[in-house]
């Protein structure tokens, strides 16, 4: 049987095998381990790089889905990043480490619950849960260098489009879903606002995520 640390450095491997290259990212991953936001009847395939399933019908993406879209935001840590869709909470944790301040977003209320007591008992001060709908971002919420949406959209939203600020990059998820577990001809899009304010999108690989759906939900 591994130990855990044999167990780390596997995962590590496999992320680099996959073309994760930055350090501060991998640092940010050794130290997060996944198996803390997983369900406990899933805790042993979280050191897999698959997909879990959490409450309110949910999913954990696999890790190196994850680590692609962190990639692509290319955080600093003056940023401002605003999540779209906390779940478990593990990406917003990793994200935590890289930038000055989280605000992350999350319709299902359940969720948010238990994202907040989770950081709370973790006294992180760089990361704010809101309950609210992403696709109605107030503007209230401020301007942002980076937004990460954790779904897919045919278009990116424009109430996201309207909290990025100038030099931003919006990391999303475009292409059709189909119901179930079937999700296909998605790409894993980087949108750059330019300092003038046009938009540029590069295509930096695939992506398998459900819809981004718009209003709030009670579900406990």
């Amino acid at each position: 049987m591994h130990s855990e640390a044999e167990a780390t450095a596997e995962f590590l491997l496999r992320l680099r095998a996959q073309g994760i290259r930055d350090l501060a990212l991998l640092r940010a991953l050794e130290r997060i381990p996944r198996r803390s936001f997983a369900p406990h009847r899933y805790a042993d395939l979280a050191g897999r790089d698959v997909a879990l399933p959490i409450g309110c019908g949910q999913t954990m993406s696999e890790p190196s889905l994850i680590a692609h879209m962190i990639e692509a935001l290319e955080l600093a840590s003056d940023h401002r990043l605003l999540e779209v869709g906390t779940g478990s909470g593990y990406c917003t944790a990793i994200v935590a480490r890289l930038c000055a301040l989280v605000v992350s977003l999350e319709r299902y209320r359940t969720l948010v619950l238990e994202a907040q007591t989770r950081f709370s008992a973790a006294a992180s001060g760089s990361v704010r849960i809101v309950w609210a709908d992403a696709l109605a971002a107030a503007p209230e919420l401020g301007m942002f260098n980076r937004i990460l949406v954790h779904g897919a959209v045919t278009e990116p939203p424009a109430a996201l489009l309207d909290r990025l600020g100038p030099n931003g990059i919006m990391v999303f998820a475009r292409g059709q879903t189909k119901p179930a577990t079937e999700r296909v001809g998605q790409r894993l899009m980087q949108l750059r606002r330019e300092a003038g304010g046009g938009v540029t999108e590069k295509d930096v690989g695939t992506a398998r995520l459900g819809p981004l759906l718009c209003g709030l939900s009670q579900q406990l």
